[in-house]
């Protein structure tokens, strides 16, 4: 649960019986295997989602086929706090690698919110920081180019992945492959391909589908429109360790 209390602590500092609450919200995780379901569109929830590890992703697909990533997770990243409300989901949430879940019941988040105001109000933090990102995802939808979105896209992992110490230097784990890519900008997979080349012949990022290095973080902040406001971390907070690599697909 460390990732989910950094996340969190982006928010409030929490004290050690704050913590302890937070350590003890579900059981031990599952784990799901790459590229599997973790919850369909359709599906009765019966808690809410948390990563522990790993790499998922929010999306829904037309009946032919054709799909939308919506968004993504990182360790810490609850999924859809307020699911539980929902009689059935609206969408569908997807492991990109192995990933570590646990599932968080109904009654144990609202006994801990009823308990610890100061952790309700970080929870609150967190959704309404989702709502942030989509919204700043619908503006690169309609307002970015190409090149500007993907850039963006490695901008907000980076800072993202940095809040609850995924990143080392200025590298980070990025098990995405150009077709994951395509649908999470609105792209074919082959103009993906052209905007990657372009960035790297800028010297901006190196990308190999397992792992993304920006080799200057200011320039491709610059390119993407990239302003980190919409995420509201608290950029001294940003922790750089040392992590093992993730097991994920090919690129």
């Amino acid at each position: 649960m460390d990732a989910l209390i950094r996340k969190l602590e982006h928010f409030s500092q929490f004290t050690d019986e704050e913590r302890r609450a937070l350590g003890t919200l579900s059981d031990l995780p599952v784990m799901v295997g790459p590229r599997q379901d973790i919850i369909r569109e359709g599906d009765n929830p019966t808690g809410v989602n948390l990563i522990v590890e790993g790499y998922a992703i929010r999306y829904k697909a037309l009946p032919d086929g054709r799909r939308q990533i919506l968004g993504y997770f990182v360790a810490g990243d609850i999924c859809d706090l307020r699911v539980f409300v929902l009689k059935r989901m609206d969408h569908s949430i997807a492991a990109l690698t192995q990933v570590a879940v646990r599932v968080i019941s109904e009654q144990r988040i609202l006994d801990m919110t009823d308990r610890y105001p100061r952790i309700m109000r970080a929870l609150w933090w967190a959704t309404l920081v989702e709502e942030s990102i989509s919204r700043e995802w619908l503006l690169s939808m309609g307002q970015r180019t190409a090149a500007e979105r993907i850039a963006h896209i490695f901008c907000e992992i980076h800072h993202r992945a940095r809040a609850v110490g995924l990143v080392e230097g200025n590298s980070v784990p990025l098990p995405l492959r150009q077709t994951d890519l395509a649908e999470m900008s609105g792209l074919s997979v082959v103009h993906v391909n052209r905007v990657l080349q372009e960035l790297r012949k800028r010297r901006l990022i190196t990308f190999d589908g397992q792992m993304l290095t920006i080799l200057d973080v200011d320039q491709l902040a610059a390119f993407a429109l990239f302003d980190p406001l919409y995420l509201h971390l608290d950029e001294s907070k940003g922790t750089m360790t040392k992590r093992q690599p993730i097991s994920a697909v090919g690129a």
